[in-house]
This record gives C-alpha cells, structure tokens and sequence, in this order.
C-alpha cells in the first residue's frame, strides 16, 4: 500500500527572484577553534591587568603608610627635642590675685628670705647714731662699700658732729671724694653737724620729726637711723626696696613714700627694719635691676615677674654677687655670723 505522499513545505522563495530563505550555515570545527583561541588571550590579558594593577595599589598604599609613620615619628622627636616653654614663662600671664592672697603671699616671702638671709643686717659700718646718719648721706649715688672704705679716716679725723662742725670745707670734700657728689656731700655734712650741735646738743634725734629737719636728711635715711641706732620699725625705701616690691606684685607704686605707705599695710610693724634688710639683700645679690638671677633664686616658685632674667640655673649661678656669689661682702667690719669675708680697705683692690 503507497504512503501518501509528504506534505509540501510551505514555500518563502521570493516570486520576483525565485530565491530561497537565507540559512545560517553551522560553524566548523575549524572556526570553532580559531574562536576559543582568541577568547583566551583576551582572559589572560584581563587577569594579568588584574594582577599587575593590585600589586601597584598595594604598594602605593604601603608608600603612603610608611610616609606617614615617618612624619609622625619626625613630628613626635621634634616636640620631645624641643624645650618646654612653660619653664622660662613669665608667671604674670596668671589669673588675678586677690589681696588676701597678695597678703599671704607676701608674708610667706618675707619667711623665705628670713632662712636665706638670717645675717640680714645694715651693710655699713658704724659704731653709733652720728657714724651712722653720716655713712647714710654718703651712700646716696654709690655703693656702701664704697662708703665702709671712704669713712674710716673721714671718722679718725671728725668723730664728733662738734669736729665735723668745725672742719675744713675743703679738707672734708678731699675725705668724701671718692663717694662721689663731694662737695654736696660735704654741704649736707657740714650743714647737719652745725644742726646736731646747736639744736640738739651734739646728740642724733630719735625721732623721725627731728631727723628729716636736718640737710641731706630724707624719709629713707632717717628709717635707716631710727631702726638700726633706736631700734624704731621703719622701711628704708631705696632702689633695691622698691624694685622688688614691684616685681613682687606687692604696689606698682613709683613715689617711695606711696611705696612705704602700701608696703605698712601689709606687713605688721614689728617686721618693717628686717624686712628692709632681707629684700635689699636679696635686691643686690640676686634680683638685679638689669639682668635678674631667676635661675638660682629661692623664692621663684612665690614670684610673677619669673622669667624676666636668667632662668639657667648654671648660667644664674654666675649672675650672684657678693658672698652668694662667692665674694667678699660690703663691709669691712661685718658682724657676727656673717658667712662672706670682709671686704678689703680702699687701694687694696
């Protein structure tokens, strides 16, 4: 029996071109191969880009890194290089003091000092009133030590205020000269002598009333005379004094009688002749007026004004004077006690 015969496939030929529908024809083998072969070295170049691009990010990373382990360290040697500010900084920047504080912070250097200077004392030499109230006037515009080497023969020759009263104008300048000032020296000598004998019979006041009369007598020298010769409390106002009390923070006062009058009320009077004594100790061995020895004083931890000399304990060390430096005193007769050697008569060097 015949099977029936396929069906026709419908036809797509185009009538125009009698044409047949365009066939993909399958790949090769060959073309197959040619293609995979291309596909491969397009991954391996992917994956060594790859490769070759994490390696350089790692090490720019690593590069950065170690760049700033070593600014860091750099910074941190500089800083531990560098000296501390805080050591040589002016203690004025602090907050304000009031005065209770000002108060007891004054008295607690007036304590300090009195165990650094317990040999406190008048740096010249005297035996009594009139010795005294002369070798005071004598020390305006120079150094007492200049003056204990200037009096020794001004006293063998004039040991009274009725010789001195009676001396040569010019043979009593030719005396004082080396003190400087001579001849209006010698007026305020000449002139306070005549005084001593003709108002108050040869004898020096006790009193400041009384003292401040007499020529070439002023506040400071008759505080001098009353607390060292009488042994009334005064405070003797000189360069040192008023320096310090300054830079204490204790007046900012100029006018030494304003100076005397705030530095009263701080101070119970018992304490104004010794007090005297110790801060123009200090004044002159330590806290100088040009260039202080911040380094080796012993009240710096109690002063504002530290930070205004040498802060160098080594370098302050060679700023001190006198037998804290390691050097005779101002007198050539010193008391008892005192811990220097005296100083050497004039010519003697």
């Amino acid at each position: 029996m015949r099977e029936p015969a396929e069906a026709a496939a419908p036809s797509s030929a185009d009538p125009a071109t009698g044409d047949g529908p365009t066939r993909r024809k399958p790949a090769t083998t060959s073309e197959r191969a040619a293609a995979a072969k291309k596909t491969v070295p397009a991954a391996k170049r992917a994956a060594a880009k790859k490769t070759t691009t994490a390696p350089k990010k790692a090490t720019a990373a690593a590069k950065k890194t170690a760049a700033k382990k070593t600014t860091t360290a750099a910074k941190k040697a500089t800083a531990e290089k560098a000296p501390a500010k805080t050591a040589t900084k002016p203690r004025a920047a602090r907050k304000p003091e009031s005065r209770v504080a000002m108060v007891r912070r004054a008295r607690r250097i007036n304590r300090e000092l009195a165990e650094v200077y317990p040999y406190a004392h008048p740096e010249l030499d005297f035996r009594n009133s009139f010795e005294l109230l002369v070798a005071t006037v004598l020390s305006a515009q120079t150094t007492d030590l200049r003056v204990n080497q200037t009096t020794p023969a001004l006293f063998a020759a004039y040991p009274t205020p009725e010789d001195m009263a009676a001396a040569d104008p010019e043979a009593l300048e030719e005396l004082i000269r080396p003190t400087g000032f001579f001849r209006a020296k010698a007026r305020s000598l000449l002139g306070l002598s005549v005084a001593l004998r003709d108002r108050f019979d040869g004898e020096v006041p006790g009193r400041l009333e009384d003292l401040v009369t007499l020529p070439g007598v002023g506040r400071k020298t008759a505080n001098v005379v009353l607390g060292n010769a009488f042994g009334v409390p005064g405070l003797t106002v000189d360069t040192h004094f008023g320096r310090l009390v300054r830079r204490f923070g204790w007046t900012a006062q100029e006018d030494p009688e304003k100076v005397e009058a705030e530095i009263a009320e701080i101070f119970p009077k018992s304490e104004w002749t010794m007090l005297s004594h110790r801060l123009i100790f200090h004044g002159r061995r330590v806290c100088h007026s040009r260039k202080p020895a911040c380094g080796a004083c012993p009240i710096a931890p109690l002063c504002p004004s530290y930070g205004e000399g040498e802060t160098d304990a080594e370098k302050a060390k060679k700023l001190l004077k006198y037998e804290m430096g390691g050097k005779p005193g101002q007198r050539l007769r010193p008391p008892a006690g005192y811990p220097g050697e005296p100083a050497p008569p004039l010519g003697a060097g």
